[in-house]
C-alpha cells in the first residue's frame, strides 16, 4: 500500500513525487509512456517560452547555455532530477481505471493494479489532438504533431491554425524550402502568438513567401489536394501534407474511468477544489495537478505555475495520512 500514486510522470508529476519525498510519503509514479512523455512529443530543438528558473522543480537549479532552454535541455534536466530523487516510476504502463475509496484505492493498469491511500492525476493535455472532423482527416498525410521540418522540404504543406504552434511550424517549413499555405479560421493570427514570432510570420505573408487564408476552414482532405471554405467561396489547392496545429485536450475518457466529474462549462473543467487550493476532486482522496486542472483552457496552467500545485497537494495528503507531520 503506497501513500499515494501519481498518474503522470511529466514535470508536474515529478514535482509531486519530490514533494512527497520531502514529507516522508511513499509515492509511486505511473505513466503510459516515457518519462516526460509530452516533452518528447514537442518539436526537435523547440525553445521554451520560459527561462530556466521558471521550469525548476524540487529546488534543483536548471542551468542552460542559452537564455531559454530547449526541449532537449528540459528532458535532460527532468531526467537528472528524477534520478537524483530516486523516484519510484513505472513507465509504459497505461492506467485504465480506479476502484475503492479514500484510503484504500486500487489503480488499475494494463499490467495489473497498485494499492494506494491517495491518487494524484497529473496527465496534462497533450494526449489528444482537437480534430478538424472533416473527410480525409484519417489520411496518412495529415499530422497533428509537428516534430521537425525536414520531411516537408520541397513539398506543398498546409498548416492549419493561427496560434504559436502553427506559426512556428509554418516558418520552419518555409525556411526548409516547403511551399507553405497557412489556413486560419479567424480573421487574424491568435493574440497569444509571441511578439518575436508574429512579425516574422506577418512579414513572410506580406511578401508572399507564405500564402495565408484567413476566415477559412478546411472542408475536406484528399490524397493530392485540400478543399477549403474561404470568403471567396470553395477553394481547392494542391497539397502533399497537412499539419493540423489545432490544439489538444485532456484525456476525458481517462478522467471518466477515474470517476472524476467534469463541469458543464466552456472549458469542460474537471471538478477540483480551487478555492482552498487542495485540488481535491469530487472523489475524496483523488487530486488534480498541473495543466489538467484547466480542462480545455490549455493556456491557464503551465509548468511555470502548475509545479506549485505539488506542495499544496502534498501538504493536504500528509495531514490526512500522518496528521502529526507539519507542512513542509
Amino acid at each position: 500500500m503506497h501513500d499515494l500514486i501519481v498518474i503522470g510522470a511529466g514535470p508536474v508529476g515529478l514535482a509531486c513525487g519530490i514533494e512527497a519525498n520531502r514529507r516522508d510519503l511513499d509515492a509511486l509514479l505511473i505513466d503510459k509512456g516515457a518519462l516526460c512523455n509530452s516533452l518528447i512529443g514537442y518539436p526537435t530543438q523547440m525553445e521554451f517560452f520560459s527561462t530556466p528558473e521558471l521550469l525548476e522543480i524540487g529546488g534543483y537549479p536548471f542551468s542552460t547555455r542559452d537564455y531559454k532552454p530547449t526541449r532537449e535541455d528540459a528532458l535532460d534536466y527532468y531526467r537528472r532530477v528524477a534520478v537524483a530523487e530516486d523516484l519510484d516510476i513505472r513507465l509504459y504502463e497505461p492506467v485504465t481505471g480506479l476502484r475503492g475509496h479514500d484510503g484504500e484505492y486500487q489503480v488499475r493498469t494494463e499490467h495489473g493494479s497498485h494499492a494506494a491511500r491517495k491518487v494524484v492525476v497529473a496527465t496534462g493535455f497533450y494526449d489528444i489532438p482537437n480534430r478538424m472532423d472533416v473527410p480525409g482527416e484519417e489520411l496518412e498525410k495529415v499530422r497533428h504533431y509537428f516534430k521537425e521540418p525536414y520531411p516537408y522540404a520541397l513539398t506543398d504543406v498546409a498548416v492549419i491554425g493561427g496560434a504559436n504552434s502553427a506559426a512556428k511550424a509554418a516558418l520552419a517549413c518555409y525556411r526548409h524550402d516547403a511551399n507553405v499555405t497557412l489556413v486560419v479560421r479567424d480573421a487574424e493570427l491568435d493574440d497569444g502568438v509571441k511578439y518575436w514570432i508574429r512579425p516574422d510570420l506577418e512579414n513572410r505573408i506580406e511578401e508572399g513567401s507564405i500564402t495565408a487564408h484567413f476566415n477559412t476552414e478546411v472542408r475536406a482532405v484528399t490524397p493530392d489536394s485540400l478543399h477549403l471554405d474561404s470568403p471567396d467561396g470553395p477553394t481547392e489547392i494542391a497539397n502533399d501534407f497537412v499539419l493540423a496545429m489545432t490544439g489538444y485536450k485532456p484525456n476525458y475518457a481517462l478522467l471518466e474511468a477515474l470517476g472524476i466529474a467534469v463541469r458543464n462549462d466552456e472549458a469542460r473543467t474537471p471538478v477540483h477544489d480551487e478555492e482552498d487550493e487542495t485540488f481535491e476532486t469530487n472523489r475524496s482522496g483523488v487530486y488534480l495537478a498541473g495543466t489538467i486542472c484547466g480542462g480545455c483552457n490549455t493556456s491557464r496552467w503551465f509548468i511555470e505555475n502548475g509545479r506549485f500545485h505539488a506542495a499544496k497537494i502534498m501538504d493536504h495528503i500528509a495531514q490526512s495520512v500522518s496528521p502529526e507531520v507539519a507542512p513542509a
